[in-house]
Formats: C-alpha cells, structure tokens, sequence
C-alpha cells in the first residue's frame, strides 16, 4: 500500500471523528433546563439566642437549605417553584430563648409562630398554586 494513501485515509478518519465529537459535545446544541415557575417568598425570623433556620428556596426537586447557626434578625427572600409548599423551620439550641417565624408571599404576609425555651421550634408554611400548563414565571 502506498504511504500516501495511508496517510490520507488516516487524516480522513481522525477528521471524521473529530465531526462525530463535535456534535456529541456541542454545549450549543445540548437541550437548555427547563424554567420552572416561581414566586417570590420572604422568610424573617426575629428574637434572641442562637437559631438553626431550614428554609424552601428555588430549585426544582423543592430541597430545604440549612443555615446551622443564624443571627437574628434574619431576612431571607428567595424564589419558590409553584406547587411546592414554601417554609421555614426554626430551632433554638440548649441556651434557649425566643425566636419568631414569619412568612409571606408575594409581599402579603401569611403565617407567623413563635418558638421558646431549650430546643425550643417553630414552622411558618404557606401555599402557592400549582403550576398551570400555560402559565409562566410570577413575580
């Protein structure tokens, strides 16, 4: 066989192959998340001593985020995928004290509690429509 034509069909292949990567890893091509809808919620917690807040912030699966040992006053306002039930959750550690939970949605408050004493809790929840087939992000 001719080294010529070794080389050439060598080059043929390596630049089919490069092809056939380039469209398997084109980040332009790769279907984009799909946006989910949300609204927008406001946590507060207010009081004394040292709190562990849980809250329900945007994402798709509705996970809770942990912040182990909040100063108050806290203030959280984040986005919240509709159907998903927002809250937060508070936790007073072995000191004690007093801390209040509030909650609102689409800056209308919704529910308040409060917790006190050793390990003392609370929950704020609230509710928000499930999402309509042609409905889009609210604000």
């Amino acid at each position: 066989m001719d080294r010529r034509a070794l080389v050439v069909a060598a080059a043929v292949v390596a630049a089919c192959i490069g092809l056939v990567l380039y469209g398997v890893f084109n980040p332009e091509d790769t279907p984009k998340p799909r946006s989910v809808p949300t609204a927008e919620v406001t946590y507060e917690v207010t009081g004394t001593g040292t709190v562990e807040i849980s809250y329900l912030a945007r994402s798709e699966s509705g996970d809770a985020t942990v912040e182990k040992t909040a100063k108050l006053p806290w203030k959280k306002s984040v986005r919240v995928p509709l159907g998903k039930a927002p809250s937060v959750n508070i936790a007073l550690n072995s000191k004690g004290g007093r801390a209040l939970c509030a909650l609102a949605i689409r800056g209308r408050h919704v529910q308040s509690a409060t917790a006190s004493g050793t390990y003392g809790r609370a929950t704020c929840t609230g509710e928000l429509p499930a999402l309509a087939t042609t409905e889009k992000s609210i604000g």
